[in-house]
Formats: structure tokens, sequence, C-alpha cells
């Protein structure tokens, strides 16, 4: 049901989740030279409370919304980051604006872009940036869904709009 104009929802993680560890080891430990029980720059908590958070679940939260016809589509986002899992709830003739800028990354990917020297490219097709799941939403549906969502204790940020396209996940930064 996803349609050009519907809106691209949030949900805020709480760490890595399950994608991008092989590279986070590689930066923390190789080229940041960190210990686990060092505190990781910016968060004020050790790097091993960091890489080690529980991947939170979503399923409580987003369960009640399943039968909402506002709600086009969902994903996960793990392996293959943005791009890698958005697009895949794209028809062939739409594309995905994401706007990098609608919710504060958290200090352990700012460590990890900074430390490691990494592109947006790169990083939003490796790490989930702070937004762990995202919905698509009708836009008259989107303010209803995102109160649902933080009654059920969610952080929630409009992050982007569905437009005219290739299936592509467009990454962009301001307006």
């Amino acid at each position: 049901r996803v349609r050009e104009g519907d809106r691209l929802l949030g949900l805020a993680s709480n760490g890595l989740h399950t994608n991008g560890y092989s590279l986070a080891r590689k930066i923390v430990f190789e080229t940041a030279k960190l210990s686990p029980g060092d505190i990781l720059p910016g968060s004020g908590r050790t790097v091993a409370d960091e890489l080690l958070a529980e991947h939170r679940s979503y399923g409580p939260s987003v369960q009640p919304l399943l039968g909402n016809r506002g709600l086009h589509a969902m994903a996960h986002i793990t392996g293959g980051g943005f791009t890698g899992n958005i697009d895949r709830m794209l028809p062939p003739d739409l594309d995905a604006v994401v706007r990098v800028d609608s919710w504060k990354m958290p200090p352990l990917f700012r460590f990890l872009a900074e430390a490691g020297s990494l592109v947006d490219r790169e990083l939003y097709r490796t790490f989930n940036m702070g937004v762990g799941m995202v919905l698509i939403v009708d836009p008259s549906d989107a303010g209803a869904i995102s109160d649902t969502l933080v009654r059920s204790g969610e952080a929630v940020y409009e992050i982007g709009e569905v437009v005219k396209g290739t299936r592509e996940v467009r990454i962009v930064r301001g307006n």
C-alpha cells in the first residue's frame, strides 16, 4: 500500500542491535585502541555497555498497529542499514527520502562516524544510526500512529517521505 506522499516514522534504537558489529569492533578496538572498560567518548558509558546493549523488541509497540489501514509497511533496520531494508518496502516507481537531521544521532554512532572517518553512505548502509525500525504510514494517520507509539514508550521521529523514483533510499541532510 506504499504510495507517494507517505511519511516515514523512525523508532529509536538503543544501540547497534544486530548490525555493524564487525566494523564497530574494528573502529573501537583497532582504530581508536579502546578497551571494553574504557568510557566511549561522548557517551558516559563503557565501551562494553555500548557494544553489548541488548537489542530491544519493537513487537509490543507495533503489534497494536497491525490492523491500522494507515500503516502501509514496516522495516527493521538490521544488516544492510537503511538502504538495504527500507528499499524492500518500496514499489519500483517510488523512493524513500530519509532526512538524517530529523533525529539526534546517539553518541555511539557519532563516535563510529568520526573515529572511523566514515561517510554517510557507509554509515547508513551499515548501522541503524539510532533508528531501529521504520514505518511507512499514510500522512493523514501519521500523527495518530505516532501518538500510539509514544504512549507505548517509543521515541518516534518523522524521518522522511515517499517520492517518485526508482526504489532508491535517498539519505539527505537539511531540507
